[in-house]
């Protein structure tokens, strides 16, 4: 796939938002006041409740409202599974320039863009914030008779199709991509993989304790605690160093000499045509949301890192992301998609 450049109008609009940001006067046609809500907030949240990106948008929503960031106004969360998230993309779309409507920034929807399994461009929309640096772990069934992960690309490598690896929401998303990756390093034919995709992390962890599936690929929130109740066996992180707390036993793939790391980010997204005050509102607001100790600790207690990177950075990460993806899956081949 071959992304499409940005018009022209696009890039205008994001310099401008950008020298605002910089702290550069600049006076705007829409918005010469600022901007703050005056009705309830809709969270669009393109996947089913249950998994990591659930957890953090809802985490979001919780600090928005607890901290009082939102002038009174109640943040409403909306699931809308289906499509790669395309369905809730579109509701973004439906509501552009107006900033009473967040949706959920991930790697993820980067990863379907360019695979071809999100039929959207995420450069229509405009990331505002980066809050959580999530680790990918691969993971089986405690009962499981694998017991490392030099044992199952041992497996795969003998047969690829041997295991049901499960991944949410879709094949060719990160969490696909995440294990990918390193098993072809590793010498494993991952075009004939036996991926099983699900709705959510949940629905596809639940599976992996009933015993429906052998291999589970999933981030923190939602494997780490089967782990740590003695359901589940964290096999490899696909973080470049080891995790702390629950995670600090966890081998990474490049421990094991394939260097192969993967890395989602989780943040917010506008909608298409909001201003620079608007993003400038929501940048603040979400800025104090990654500094207060109750979303530090929700995100930590999952295993993985909060951070907080603005609007600059993450329409940066953005066209980064998207250009080491295309490499990526071209690498990849067949086993991607």
């Amino acid at each position: 796939m071959n992304p499409r450049h940005i018009s022209r109008r696009q890039c205008l609009q994001w310099v401008a938002a950008g020298t605002a940001m910089a702290g550069i006067p600049m006076r705007s046609n829409a918005q010469t006041k600022g901007f703050a809500p005056t009705s309830a907030i809709s969270y669009h949240i393109g996947v089913a409740a249950g998994g990591s990106v659930d957890l953090y948008a809802r985490g979001i929503k919780q600090a928005l409202e607890s901290l009082n960031l939102v002038n009174g106004q109640p943040v409403v969360p909306q699931n809308k599974p289906g499509a790669a998230g395309l369905l809730a993309l579109q509701a973004m779309q439906k509501a552009r320039g107006d900033a009473h409507h967040l949706g959920t920034f991930h790697t993820g929807s980067i990863a379907g863009q360019v695979t071809g399994v999100l039929k959207a461009d995420m450069r229509d929309y405009v990331p505002v914030s980066m809050m959580v640096e999530e680790t990918t772990l691969v993971a089986v069934g405690a009962e499981s008779n694998i017991r490392s992960i030099e044992e199952l690309v041992a497996r795969l490598k003998a047969d690829p199709t041997a295991l049901k690896i499960a991944v949410a929401p879709l094949r060719g998303l990160n969490l696909h991509l995440a294990i990918a990756k390193p098993l072809k390093m590793a010498g494993v034919d991952v075009s004939k993989l036996t991926v099983v995709p699900f709705r959510s992390s949940g629905e596809s962890v639940t599976a992996l304790l009933g015993g429906h599936i052998d291999v589970v690929v999933a981030t923190g929130p939602t494997i780490t605690p089967q782990a740590q109740a003695g359901k589940a066996r964290l096999l490899v992180s696909c973080a470049a160093a080891r995790g702390t707390g629950p995670l600090a036993d966890v081998p990474t793939w490049r421990e094991k000499g394939i260097a192969a790391d993967y890395v989602s980010y989780n943040g917010v997204l506008l909608p298409p045509g909001v201003d620079a005050e608007q993003i400038r509102f929501w940048e603040g607001a979400l800025m104090k949301v990654a500094a207060s100790q109750p979303w530090r600790e929700l995100v930590e207690k999952s295993g993985n890192r909060p951070i907080f990177k603005g609007y600059v950075d993450s329409h940066r990460y953005l066209q980064r992301e998207l250009q080491e993806t295309q490499e990526l899956v071209a690498s990849l081949g067949a086993g991607a998609r």
